[in-house]
């Protein structure tokens, strides 16, 4: 009897333990890409090095290419944006000098928008283009310039940016999710609680992100949004929906908020002022939940 118990007391253990919830940011600033060109298997590598001025949504890379079959490494250097749109050059025996002439020479919006003409200028022995990624679902596909010759390139990804807020969400069943793909690309979320209840699981985030990617203009690289995200999931901890419930926002102009904490630390209430969009309401944060409700 006493074999049984303990080993039903462990299986009650791994089965608590597996329910966990967990959150990991991991900021990503390389990715490897797999594709081909002219049908041929290829590995792409690129390195985010820095942004092109102080609007980020512009950034330098600096990696390699090669073919599977021989894993001989192509330098490459280029550009790509917000939408992941990606150039790349290869300059041959001259790859390093004319790498940084060409960095040197892309310092404005303006400029990326001219960045083949000035890369043409410097005669890259090889270039790789990808244009209009945003508007693609499925691989990302492009061109591939070798000389004068021109072959078509795809990469087995919908998404080629290289610089990612990733959020992992880890949840029981050995399921993993990541917010950077379904929320948004700003990250900055922490875990508070999770709970579930007769119409499934909930997770409950707090979050703190930059209002506006770029350092200039409107809220440029602020830290001025913060509040709650609700995560719904069904019994079987799949993803289902999200709510989001702001407290503060630069964008919004929304700083009108006291906050006030239950003395048992389970309850949190916001009562938010009148923003730019919304009407004062009030926020009811409930801890041991993991719920937010929204009031008048």
């Amino acid at each position: 009897m006493k074999k049984i118990f303990t080993v039903l007391l462990c299986v009650s253990f791994t089965f608590l333990f597996s329910q966990k919830v967990e959150l990991k940011e991991v900021t990503d600033s390389a990715q490897t890409f797999t594709g081909k060109i002219a049908g041929i298997p290829i590995t792409i590598h690129l390195n985010y090095t820095g942004v092109v001025d102080c609007n980020q949504y512009q950034h330098y890379v600096d990696g390699w290419y090669y073919y599977d079959k021989y894993k001989k490494k192509i330098p490459l250097t280029g550009i790509y944006d917000y939408y992941g749109n990606l150039s790349l050059y290869n300059f041959g025996s001259q790859q390093k000098q004319k790498s940084k002439i060409f960095k040197s020479q892309i310092t404005s919006l303006q400029k990326v928008e001219k960045t083949d003409t000035i890369a043409q200028k410097l005669i890259p022995k090889e270039s790789i283009i990808l244009q209009d990624v945003s508007s693609t679902k499925g691989p990302v596909a492009g061109h591939f310039y070798l000389d004068k010759k021109v072959q078509p390139i795809a990469l087995s990804t919908s998404n080629v940016m290289i610089y990612r807020f990733n959020n992992y969400l880890f949840l029981p069943h050995n399921k993993k999710i990541n917010t950077y793909d379904f929320i948004n690309k700003a990250g900055g979320n922490k875990l508070i609680s999770y709970s579930s209840g007769e119409n499934g699981n909930r997770v409950l985030l707090y979050f703190e992100q930059t209002s506006n990617f770029n350092a200039c203009g409107q809220c440029g690289a602020s830290e001025g949004e913060k509040g709650y995200r609700v995560l719904y999931f069904t019994k079987d901890w799949n993803y289902k929906s999200y709510e989001e419930f702001t407290i503060e926002s630069c964008l919004d102009s929304m700083y009108d908020t006291t906050k006030t904490t239950s003395k048992d630390g389970k309850t949190i209430e916001y009562k938010i002022g009148q923003s730019d969009s919304l009407p004062a309401h009030t926020l009811t944060v409930n801890i041991q939940n993991a719920s937010v409700v929204k009031s008048k």
